[in-house]
């Protein structure tokens, strides 16, 4: 006997492979193997037993007379004699014989042979082994997308994923946590998803619905009661799954190879079917246990008719018959398999029920092979499926960062990168991480939040646990709140920074910040785009005192009018933008600071001289060349700051002498050359800085200037300080390096007051002494050389390096 298990390669793939085999396949195996026994029992009839035998027919009498003789001669040969009759003596005494052929066993199995060559049927000879080819072919059709590289090597990394999904610790907690909820809250979720009312929540401009942000946090928030059921080894595993899947599905839905195999192979399938039946059902009746064999071997053996009998043809016409109920059966359910295949959209899978079961919304639908696979494993199993889909979600998979990320930032990690901000609050500054811890919520002393290249930010109703929380910063952050969170931040939230690489980016809820004070926008926009794009209105944030805007906007928002009346300090970056159309400055009547920077103009705008509330104005890096519009900053009696740094200012009008009341006047980094004796009627003023300019000469009326405490000429071509400056004695702060002094008047020790001096970069052969009696001047206060440094007396040096 030949053992079935010799054909084992030709249907053996791996045991992981019976997940993509349905029941009609895993059916027709069965049957395939039905037919492949009954193909091997008849080849092994056909090897292990004679085939057929045969018997020279008897020949009857001819009336020819020429051939009586010969023809007596045969009968008479092969006339059996009669019996002997029984005689009294030995009655019991009978010997029985047939009829005499003369011919021996070697005669006999050559007859055989030439009979079973010629006279047998070719379909009665050949049937077990066209049985065994069918069920071969049948077999390899059936399993041959599992052996084609161009598909087994998908099935192979699918089957590999699936199974580490179907097994993750994560698959099972994310399923039993949604399972947890009861029927009410399903069907609430149900009837909150046909509602139409959205909350914008993303800087990405996405519409987040009402459900979305409520259900969401109750299923997905992590319990930190159950945060160490997944340990920190589970939980990377889980996030290189949820990369693997997405890869694969990137690169399986580009095709549809393994939809197109299968197909092919079922179509082959059922054309074999169809053939098989066919010639099988004409021939069948050609199996005949009798046979008649008309040979021309007289001269061997005597004999030319033969009559044969077929010795298996009986059991081969049993066999014929269930063969072709097998393969009947086999080929109906190929049409099934086709009729399957084509009535359904397999190139397309939705997990619609998964979503509906689970409440994981956001479960996306597969295309393609990756489809095909799916449907292929419902048929198996549809658990393998729902279990899979937990690593489509986004939901989930932000779900598993956000427990990595509690696990990798506790608090106490948190609490050591605490630092005090420029506004003197308490600030936790988190950069490039996955998302927002929910530790952080655990740190109730914090007072800023700082939130940097973070994408998916949701912002959970825990945030009002921070007690404390009165500004945040979003810098290129994409972030969705939830309804809770948002009605805290209304509340409590007094400074909001945000930086944006598109103002349609910015985050909507904003808008509704009742009780914010401080807005800072930090965006960049296309220059053509900027010309039309507005803020939305900013009309309900009531308490709003201070707004910043760096961007490049080609005039002032409108939205900005419509906190004009209790807005008290602007601020506009523009990036060398030219800023035009500043009428609306004039209805800000209670605008107290105001900064227009780069913002390329060239004169100073006359909105700003309505401004009579106006206390600082700062006019950085512009295009200025004249301000003989100075003079009418008289009119603004409460001007105490004036900054015009970092312009193209050749020099300085007489008008200055008007604005009495300024305090704070910063000329540096223009092309001024000579200073006006005028400037120093200005007598209030504390702070001047004249840095980095052309002036060669000042005027001894600086002496005038008895409030004066900052007092900066660095980087000019001053050759000489007059004996006045030292009249100045609560100046603090005075800056003459880089210019090209040689004598430093000891007249300076008249400074009581002075703590920082710099006289680097001048031609300065020694020191004064005197600079001992400014008993506030230390080492570190004063910038010159070493050696230059070294000319002081040593009790001097000693004094200034002391502490």
């Amino acid at each position: 006997m030949i053992p079935v298990t010799e054909f084992r390669q030709f249907s053996e793939q791996q045991p992981a492979f019976r997940v993509l085999k349905p029941w009609w396949d895993v059916f027709t195996d069965y049957l395939s193997v039905a037919m492949l026994m009954i193909g091997v029992f008849g080849c092994t009839l056909q090897v292990m037993q004679d085939k057929i035998i045969c018997l020279p027919k008897r020949v009857q009498p001819s009336q020819n007379h020429s051939s009586v003789s010969n023809v007596s001669q045969a009968v008479a040969s092969t006339t059996p004699l009669p019996p002997p009759k029984p005689s009294p003596t030995n009655p019991a005494t009978v010997e029985m014989k047939g009829l005499k052929t003369d011919l021996d066993l070697q005669q006999y199995s050559f007859i055989n042979q030439m009979c079973y060559e010629r006279a047998l049927h070719w379909y009665a000879k050949y049937f077990p082994y066209l049985v065994l080819i069918h069920t071969l072919v049948f077999m390899l059709c059936s399993n041959f997308w599992f052996k084609f590289p161009g598909s087994s090597s998908k099935i192979e990394h699918f089957i590999s994923i699936l199974g580490k999904c179907f097994d993750s610790p994560w698959t099972t907690r994310a399923l039993s946590e949604v399972s947890g909820e009861d029927s009410e809250e399903k069907d609430n979720r149900k009837n909150n998803m046909s509602r139409s009312n959205t909350i914008q929540s993303g800087p990405e401009g996405s519409l987040v619905n009402s459900q979305s942000l409520k259900s969401i946090p109750e299923k997905f928030v992590v319990d930190k009661s159950t945060a160490g059921a997944l340990d920190k080894k589970e939980g990377e595993q889980a996030k290189a799954l949820f990369e693997k899947v997405k890869k694969f599905r990137l690169h399986v839905e580009e095709g549809d190879i393994l939809y197109a195999m299968y197909v092919r192979q079922t179509v082959l399938k059922v054309i074999k079917f169809l053939i098989i039946i066919a010639y099988n059902s004409a021939l069948v009746s050609k199996v005949q246990f009798t046979v008649d064999c008309n040979v021309d071997i007289q001269d061997m053996t005597g004999y030319k008719n033969f009559s044969c009998n077929h010795t298996m043809a009986h059991l081969f016409s049993k066999l014929s018959f269930c063969y072709l109920c097998f393969v009947s059966i086999y080929g109906l359910t190929c049409l099934y398999t086709l009729y399957w295949l084509f009535y359904r959209s397999l190139r397309e899978y939705s997990f619609e029920y998964v979503r509906q079961e689970t409440g994981i919304d956001d479960i996306p639908d597969v295309k393609n092979d990756f489809a095909f696979m799916l449907h292929m494993i419902d048929q198996y199993d549809p658990l393998y499926s729902k279990r899979f889909a937990v690593f489509l979600s986004e939901v989930s998979e932000n779900k598993l960062k956000q427990l990595n990320l509690n696990n990798e930032w506790t608090p106490d990690k948190l609490r050591q990168k605490l630092q005090t901000n420029a506004h003197n609050r308490l600030e936790l500054p988190l950069i490039m991480l996955s998302g927002l811890p929910d530790t952080v919520f655990e740190i109730t002393e914090l007072q800023s939040l700082k939130l940097e290249i973070i994408k998916n930010v949701m912002i959970p109703a825990t945030i009002a646990q921070l007690d404390n929380l009165q500004e945040l910063s979003l810098h290129q952050c994409s972030v969705k709140i939830h309804s809770a969170a948002l009605s805290f931040l209304k509340e409590n939230l007094k400074v909001l920074s945000v930086k944006f690489d598109d103002m349609r980016e910015l985050p909507p809820w904003m808008y509704g910040l009742r009780n914010l004070e401080e807005l800072y926008l930090v965006g960049s926009l296309s220059h053509d785009i900027s010309k039309n794009v507005t803020l939305e209105s900013l009309r309900d944030l009531k308490s709003l005192k201070i707004l910043s805007i760096k961007s490049n906007v080609s005039k002032i928002p409108q939205a900005v009018v419509d906190v004009s009346s209790h807005l008290q300090k602007m601020c506009v970056h523009n990036d060398g933008t030219k800023l035009v159309m500043l009428n609306n400055l004039k209805k800000m009547t209670n605008l107290t600071e105001l900064e227009l920077v780069h913002c390329d103009l060239e004169r100073i705008p006359h909105a700003v001289f309505s401004l009579l509330s106006l206390q600082e104005l700062d006019l950085k890096e512009n295009n200025l060349k004249s301000i003989e519009e100075i003079v009418s900053f008289q009119h603004l009696r409460k001007l105490t700051v004036l900054k015009l740094w970092h312009n193209s200012i050749t020099y300085i009008p007489e008008h200055i002498k008007k604005l009495t009341s300024l305090e704070r006047l910063a000329f540096s980094h223009n092309k001024i050359e000579v200073l006006p004796s005028h400037l120093f009627l200005c007598n209030k003023i504390r702070y001047l800085d004249l840095s980095y300019n052309d002036i060669r000469f000042i005027p001894p009326e600086v002496g005038v200037l008895q409030s004066l405490q900052y007092f900066s000429i660095t980087c000019n071509k001053v050759e000489s300080l007059p004996d006045e400056l030292y009249f100045c004695k609560k100046l603090k702060t005075l800056k003459i390096g880089k210019n090209s002094l040689s004598v430093l008047s000891p007249k300076i020790g008249n400074l009581l007051f002075l703590s920082y001096l710099d006289v680097k970069g001048n031609h300065f052969e020694i020191l004064p002494p005197e600079l001992g009696d400014c008993r506030a001047l230390k080492r570190a206060g004063l910038v010159v050389e070493d050696a230059l440094f070294e000319t002081l007396p040593s009790d001097v040096r000693e004094q200034m390096k002391a502490e």
